[in-house]
């Protein structure tokens, strides 16, 4: 786990050493163990390790291989590396290093773009093939791991995060008016490749990009996640997706805990997180590291949910660390919290990951955390109004949108207003093929866009601010294309995830099964009052943070009553344009 970054030259000249240097500090975060450059002519790599699947000199990077005339940045952990060891030592290939990094160089060399179908992990990689003057960029199937680029006629720059290739320079700030309509009706997700800067975009999930020299370039998509179940698998019943489901999450689990120092659980107490625990326990771990976080309660919302990951730590008797975080705390640390955000982000969530890395940190380099669960197996509240919809994408923004099309106009001055691009979007991912079924239509695009651009990207930005590594066992390849093959009926009941409940109560105690369902709550910054509303007030009223971008009536009438105005999820419309000046205020735009 670790940053990357990159520049290559389409006009003849070396790479600008200086720029790439200054990109790789910036990741400084996600790799604070070591770091290096390698220049070669057009071509430079950038990287900052963080030391999880071999601790030794040998697995540097940038990692070259002068006798394959090769050179690899990457950024991930790949799970199942020694089982393609023993395969490309099989093919004749000899190793010097004994960590993923290289098996990653060698399996590039062996079967090129190949490889990628065979990798188990989360991964960005760039590598540079000397003799063919051609760079290859790839990124995992769920995108995990993320990747940013800028090109100009002259160059291509890549980056972990899109902050590190705004400190390499040469990159304006113009906002690009299509991903600020994504930003601010689809509950801020801006699918790639667009982002909110109209210079800077980043490589789909499931992507290669390979760029010669010469600036040529050429794109494919690598996977797809289709649904439905295969043929052997239309006589299933609850019983049996029950059991190849728990068999797939056992392995996933346990794949994830090939590393070289211990591994931890980000416990929230809900059926996810403690399954992982559970899963863990049984697969033979002992005095296992759990994490939980909590804030005060506002709104007459309760802040934490201890009870529950409190029940599971004494079950399993794990060394348990609970933090609560007071109000001020949230005030004081939201700055840093946006800074370390590749894109702006609405979820609450955010504060409370970067403040639980932040503990987290100072245990442990490796954690396992349950995102994913819910796109994957139903467990949000606008699936079940899909069903049997006649019209699966109204019914789906209706549910899902922050905002419909002549709220956005209202909210956005004149230069900013346009077409209903995030409703187009949905609209035409639902009408792909490869999802018949309505329920189906918006899982796929939750599992593959949303999930991508939220609760993923989420959890990198804040664990990687603090060198903290989240692997993800819902999201191994194997259990989401499991996922895709269940039919929504073994999904829904009970409030959703009902197979993965089923699963669950193979493992772990019922309570924590059949309690309402939660999340990590930071109630002060939905119930927006306070010292937290006049902060609120003060960044979106002070005149030095006006880029043009909201209406001024718009803006005192969402501050005038901020309880209101939610959305259909449950968030502040006046956080949402709140975020938004935060994050443009702390990446200097």
């Amino acid at each position: 786990m670790c940053g990357i970054c990159g520049e290559l030259r389409f006009d003849r000249r070396p790479a600008d050493l200086a720029a790439v240097e200054r990109i790789t500090h910036h990741l400084a975060s996600r790799g604070p163990d070591d770091w290096g450059v390698h220049g070669q002519g057009p071509i430079a790599l950038g990287h900052r390790r963080l030391k999880i699947m071999d601790l030794a000199a040998a697995s540097g990077q940038p990692m070259v291989d002068s006798e394959l005339g090769l050179a690899l940045a990457f950024n991930g952990a790949i799970y199942n590396y020694p089982e393609l060891r023993d395969e490309l030592e099989s093919l004749g290939y000899r190793f010097f290093s004994d960590g993923d990094t290289e098996v990653l160089l060698k399996g590039y060399h062996a079967w090129g773009e190949a490889l990628l179908p065979r990798l188990n992990g989360m991964f960005a990689f760039a590598v540079w093939e000397r003799d063919a003057q051609r760079l290859f960029l790839a990124r995992d199937r769920l995108g995990v791991k993320p990747l940013y680029l800028s090109r100009s006629g002259q160059r291509l720059r890549f980056a972990s995060t899109l902050p590190a290739l705004l400190a390499g320079g040469d990159i304006g700030g113009a906002l690009d008016p299509v991903a600020l309509n994504h930003y601010l009706n689809f509950h801020a997700v801006v699918p790639a490749p667009r982002t909110l800067l109209a210079e800077v975009e980043k490589l789909p999930p499931a992507t290669w990009l390979r760029v010669d020299a010469a600036g040529r370039r050429e794109q494919r998509t690598w996977w797809r996640l289709d649904y439905g179940p295969r043929e052997d698998e239309r006589g299933f019943g609850l019983p049996e997706w029950r059991d190849v489901l728990l068999d797939s999450l056992r392995q996933a689990v346990e794949i994830r805990q090939r590393a070289a120092v211990e591994v931890g659980v980000l416990l929230s107490g809900g059926v996810d997180s403690s399954l992982l625990v559970g899963l863990l326990r049984e697969a033979g771990v002992e005095d296992l590291l759990t994490f939980s976080i909590g804030f005060e309660d506002a709104g007459g919302e309760r802040g934490d949910e201890f009870q529950y990951s409190d029940l599971i730590a004494r079950h399993y008797a794990t060394r348990h660390h609970q933090l609560r975080i007071a109000e001020r705390e949230i005030i004081e640390q939201l700055p840093a919290a946006f800074r370390a955000m590749s894109e702006p982000m609405v979820s609450h969530d955010c504060i409370a990951f970067y403040l639980l890395a932040r503990e987290v940190a100072r245990h442990c380099k490796v954690v396992q955390s349950g995102q994913g669960a819910d796109e994957l197996f139903a467990g949000y509240h606008w699936y079940p109004p899909l069903v049997g919809a006649a019209d699966p994408y109204a019914a789906y923004r209706e549910a899902f949108f922050d905002s419909e099309h002549d709220q956005y106009l209202a909210t956005v001055r004149e230069k900013w207003r346009g077409a209903d691009h995030a409703g187009q979007f949905v609209r035409e991912h639902f009408a792909q093929p490869g999802a018949l079924d309505p329920v189906d239509k918006a899982l796929r695009l939750d599992s593959t866009v949303m999930l991508v651009e939220d609760p993923v990207k989420r959890v990198d930005n804040m664990t990687m601010a603090w060198g903290l590594e989240a692997r993800t066992p819902f999201l191994d390849y194997r259990t989401v294309e499991l996922s895709a093959r269940i039919p929504p009926g073994f999904k829904l009941p009970g409030g959703g995830k009902h197979v993965l409940k089923e699963a669950a109560r193979r493992v772990i105690p019922a309570e924590v099964i059949d309690r309402p369902k939660g999340y990590f709550p930071v109630p002060g910054l939905k119930h927006l009052r306070g010292a937290t509303l006049d902060w609120v007030r003060e960044l979106l009223l002070d005149p030095s943070q006006d880029r043009g971008l909201f209406e001024p009536a718009e803006v005192e009438r969402l501050l005038g009553a901020p309880q209101d105005h939610l959305t259909p999820l449950r968030g502040s419309r006046l956080w949402q344009l709140a975020a938004l000046n935060l994050w443009l205020s702390e990446q200097g735009l």
